[in-house]
């Protein structure tokens, strides 16, 4: 046991260079696919049937194919026809178009499921369809979709193990050499350990950031209160104490 800590030990460099690479691959997917996820989840709710079509295309077809395919056509085909991207880009890119095309449903359902009452409220106020998606509706459904979009977070932080295939040397290829020099059991349970703290601190941004949102609706505490210590209610525990 002491020789498996002597080798993470002289491992952490290596591995922490593949959590800096895990990091990068997940946010700047997560960057490109929230833009997607807008862009086709609007298009997709448009009146004109050939933006509609286009949007439902390219959101079936990256949802119907496998994301290792879709890497691996940007890393090696792509290339053939003259068009050669560095590997984080073409990591990037493959996050963000995938699931980008599953959170694209995300928003147009998060749309659809604002009441309609406010939808008729910006008819009443004489509001055009930019200012109505602006200022009412996208701020509403934002905070009704963030849920969902942490799932999706969370999938990508764990989606990026792949990209070892397109020569990334990500966190899970250094946990892979630390096996090579522990042993199966030792080396992935400290990749388990990385990858559970990553994502729960993802998940306490993401949670912080829906607090924020249903605040700025009149739903909730601010953040900051919601990030407080309170008290106990030393009035209601005094006459409690009192009565007895």
């Amino acid at each position: 046991m002491e020789s498996n800590f002597e080798a993470l030990a002289e491992a952490a460099p290596r591995i922490l260079d593949g959590l800096w690479i895990t990091l990068q691959l997940t946010l700047g997917g997560a960057l490109l696919a929230i833009v997607i996820a807008v862009v086709l989840g609007l298009g997709a709710r448009v009146h004109n049937i050939v933006v509609r079509g286009l949007c439902r295309t390219v959101i079936e077809f990256f949802r119907g194919t496998s994301l290792v395919v879709q890497l691996f056509f940007l890393f090696f085909v792509l290339p053939q026809f003259g068009l050669e991207l560095p590997a984080m880009v073409c990591g990037i890119l493959g996050l963000g178009l995938n699931y980008g095309a599953y959170a694209a449903e995300v928003v147009r359902g998060s749309i659809n499921a604002v009441p309609a009452g406010q939808w008729e409220a910006t008819t009443a106020l004489s509001l055009s369809k930019t200012q109505t998606m602006r200022r009412i509706i996208f701020p509403q459904a934002w905070a009704l979709m963030i849920p969902s979009l942490t799932n999706y977070l969370i999938h990508m932080l764990k989606g990026t193990a792949i990209v070892s295939f397109i020569t990334l040397s990500d966190l899970t290829f250094h946990t892979e050499q630390l096996r090579v020099q522990t042993d199966t059991f030792f080396a992935y349970g400290v990749s388990l350990v990385i990858y559970f703290v990553v994502a729960y601190i993802l998940t306490l941004l993401m949670n912080g950031l829906e607090v924020r949102a249903k605040h700025r609706l009149g739903r909730g505490e601010p953040l900051r209160e919601a990030l407080s210590v309170k008290a106990p209610n030393t009035t209601v525990a005094a006459e409690g104490g009192r009565s007895a």
